[in-house]
């Protein structure tokens, strides 16, 4: 008894870590908060922060993966996505409330996950596993699958809002919001179907050395409902750091006159972290067909459910919401999206693919500073 006790306490330090931050700024919140005028103690407080609530991200992925194997499809693969989901949600809810309302941040943070995983996590992904292993294989039937559903989503959501004339600017009314939130979680739970019952192999490679890679690679001896128990633990310090990492992000954006944004950026990174890192492994490991249905999945879900979500907190708060992306960004997506589509369409890729996206992704940074 005592060893498993030791064993749980050295595997899952870090919630301590989580909650102990929590209860310092909990209590000690507006004397940190006087720090922030102070350069070292922005860094200090941004760092700190930015690396627990990241910290927190991965340990909360790792027991919904774990619940996914224990629980099998597709309610495994619902528990990591709504897990991701309620992260970002929570994140941007946050910080988009927390001080001045930025009505773009949604529409940012979308953004920035999308060119974060199709291009920079996509593009490393390929590189690195076609360097290893010269050229990789996938199913193309899944990869078809997913990019069927992630063009129209991310065009009606991102792009459309910018051609209606119901409503000035990059917005939509009320029933174009509503439409826009039905269709993308009605899809989502279409596409959830074709996945995990009626077309299952289109997400496994058709290489008997691949097969079944699909499934999560390790198992736990916990019950199920640990890992529920602890994921919930993570979860609830999370949204409250997240709340508090909104006041440095917003300091830092103002100290160094940097573009509204760099706020969505960060969220983005802490969303996209925990998946691309297995991502990574998974070519790393000749395993391509894992790594792109993480990619691919975790596009997917953030904007078939993240827009629906913030959409619906919108309306209820009566806060205005801008979904529609500036010109240059319009650009970006739509040649991200095209070159996806040409990448996906062979069954196999080489670093020449993973260079490309690496390219666009440099693209996008570049636009964020100097756009």
């Amino acid at each position: 008894m005592f060893g498993k006790l030791v064993t749980a306490i050295r595997e899952e330090w870090f919630l301590g870590v989580s909650v102990g931050t929590s209860a310092i700024f909990l209590v000690l919140g507006p004397a940190l908060t006087e720090q922030l005028s102070a350069p070292l103690g922005l860094a200090v407080l941004f760092l700190w922060l930015f690396v627990v609530v990241l910290g927190s991200c991965l340990a909360v992925v790792r027991h919904a993966e774990h619940l996914a194997v224990h629980l099998g499809e597709p309610y495994g693969t619902l528990i990591l996505t709504l897990a991701v989901t309620i992260i970002e949600v929570a994140s941007i809810s946050a910080m988009t409330m927390h001080g001045g309302h930025n009505p773009a941040l949604a529409r940012d943070t979308i953004f920035a996950v999308v060119m974060i995983l199709l291009n920079g996590m996509v593009g490393v992904s390929l590189l690195v596993g076609a360097w290893r292993h010269r050229e990789q294989q996938y199913n193309l039937q899944g990869a078809n699958t997913y990019l069927g559903v992630i063009i129209p989503l991310t065009v009606l959501s991102l792009i459309l809002p910018n051609f209606t004339m119901t409503t000035p600017g990059p917005t939509l009314s009320p029933a174009q919001e509503d439409f826009v939130a039905l269709v993308s979680v009605g899809l989502y739970g279409v596409f959830l179907v074709v996945q995990t019952i009626r077309h299952r192999s289109y997400f496994t490679h058709i290489a008997p050395d691949e097969a079944g890679e699909h499934e999560m690679p390790h198992g736990s001896s916990r019950h199920p409902a640990t890992h529920a128990v602890l994921l919930a633990l993570y979860m609830v310090p999370l949204v409250f750091l997240a709340e508090e990492l909104a006041r440095p992000v917003d300091v830092l954006i103002d100290t160094l006159h940097a573009p509204a944004a760099l706020g969505g950026g960060v969220i983005a990174l802490l969303v996209a972290t925990p998946e691309a890192v297995g991502a990574v492994r998974a070519a790393l490991a000749n395993r391509l067909q894992r790594s792109m249905n993480i990619f691919l999945g975790s596009v997917l879900s953030t904007i078939s459910l993240t827009i629906p979500a913030m959409i619906a907190l919108s309306q209820f708060t009566g806060a205005k919401i801008v979904l529609g992306l500036e010109n240059a960004n319009a650009v970006m997506l739509v040649l991200t999206l095209i070159v996806s589509v040409v990448t996906f369409a062979s069954g196999r890729t080489n670093v020449l693919q993973g260079a490309v996206h690496l390219v666009l992704f440099s693209a996008y940074i570049l636009l964020v500073f100097q756009g």
